[in-house]
């Protein structure tokens, strides 16, 4: 008896050592990192306190929430991400400029929503390959024999302020933090409006092909994203309430930018009392959050000698932007496809970089 209580004193007293062990090197491992990411250097911000965590992962603006309490909160993993989280990367990575407050402001409700979508994914039916699985088994029964209303959860949102605050930057910034399987659709206005026309021509004679477009599009992505919301043509203004309408009832989520606050859209334009329904119907599906940067960022860039070059003393400079853009390439002519099948005869096209570059010296 006495041995084998003196052999389980022995495994007790290695364990022990060995446990003792562990917990120094875990505690010399712990320190080392806080040692890491107390030194190091990370200023995104100028004038700005600076949140450290322990992690050395974790270094965040205390102006990128509303309460520095709210962030530590909210930031728990290394796996943390959103519309937030990016700009506070790009800035520190030097893609971005310090910090606007103004921007920030929009970048809150974008994460706002950001986090909502994520958390209800599965009721707003973003996932396309489950949506899918849905869709051909009953959505047609349920549409056509027991319709019914299916708005999403929470809110969109309609980011407006003037040209040049980084609005399109912003919305861009959002969309690509989102999962590559959701139902989304990131595409300009006006593109938008051009494909809903086309698509109202192919559903002609139906009696209510608003209604057969909506579903289309809602079929196809839940979380439309629309830059550049610009209303001034008259059959537009006159069909937005109406397709917008059963877009929000099929549980489409709006993310917008314009120029313009959602009152004064299309002011001033034909029959617009028509349209203010529409405003309505806006308002009361999307939180409407203000930008108003007075910063023009196109003009810290590429705009130093204007946008426009008027005049034959001028055309010299014209000459050698364009020759700057082309570098050693050369331009040839080219049909050039503008909208809905349309083309137009370029005099020298070139597509030297993501963005095509024209100069129309002849039209045919």
């Amino acid at each position: 008896m006495r041995g084998l209580a003196r052999s389980v004193c022995q495994i007790r007293s290695v364990v022990r050592q060995q446990g003792d062990k562990y917990f120094r090197v875990f505690e010399t491992r712990r320190n080392l990192l806080l040692d890491k990411a107390q030194g190091c250097e990370h200023k995104p911000f100028s004038g700005v306190q600076i949140s450290r965590y322990t992690h050395s992962s974790y270094v965040f603006s205390k102006a990128l929430s509303v309460a520095p309490a709210e962030v530590s909160d909210r930031v728990t993993d290394v796996n943390k991400a959103g519309p937030l989280v990016e700009y506070e990367r790009r800035i520190v990575a030097g893609e971005l400029l310090d910090g606007d407050l103004r921007q920030l402001g929009a970048l809150r409700e974008l994460q706002r929503l950001y986090e909502e979508l994520i958390e209800n994914a599965d009721k707003c039916g973003l996932d396309r390959y489950a949506a899918s699985e849905k869709s051909g088994r009953s959505r047609w029964l349920w549409s056509h024999f027991m319709p019914q209303s299916s708005y999403a959860p929470m809110k969109g949102l309609y980011l407006y302020g003037g040209v040049g605050t980084g609005k399109t930057m912003l919305m861009d910034l959002f969309y690509g933090q989102l999962p590559s399987n959701w139902r989304k659709k990131r595409i300009h206005f006006h593109d938008f409006m051009l494909n809903v026309h086309s698509r109202l021509r192919k559903h002609k004679g139906v009696a209510d092909p608003l209604e057969v477009v909506a579903s289309e599009i809602s079929d196809e992505s839940i979380l439309l994203c629309l830059d550049e919301f610009m209303v001034t043509d008259v059959a537009d203004a006159l069909i937005l309430n109406r397709l917008f309408r059963h877009l929000f009832s099929n549980g489409v989520i709006l993310v917008a930018t314009s120029n313009r606050a959602p009152d004064k859209l299309y002011e001033g334009g034909l029959q617009r009392d028509l349209f203010l329904p529409f405003i309505a119907t806006l308002q009361e599906r999307c939180v409407a959050h203000e930008i108003g940067s007075s910063v023009d960022y196109r003009k810290l860039t590429s705009a130093e000698q204007g946008f426009y070059f008027i005049g034959k003393d001028l055309s010299g400079l014209l000459k050698a932007k364009y020759q700057l853009l082309i570098g050693e390439n050369k331009p040839y002519p080219q049909d050039v496809v503008v909208v809905m099948g349309r083309t137009l005869k370029m005099g020298f096209h070139l597509v030297p970089y993501r963005i095509p570059c024209y100069l129309i010296t002849k039209t045919g």
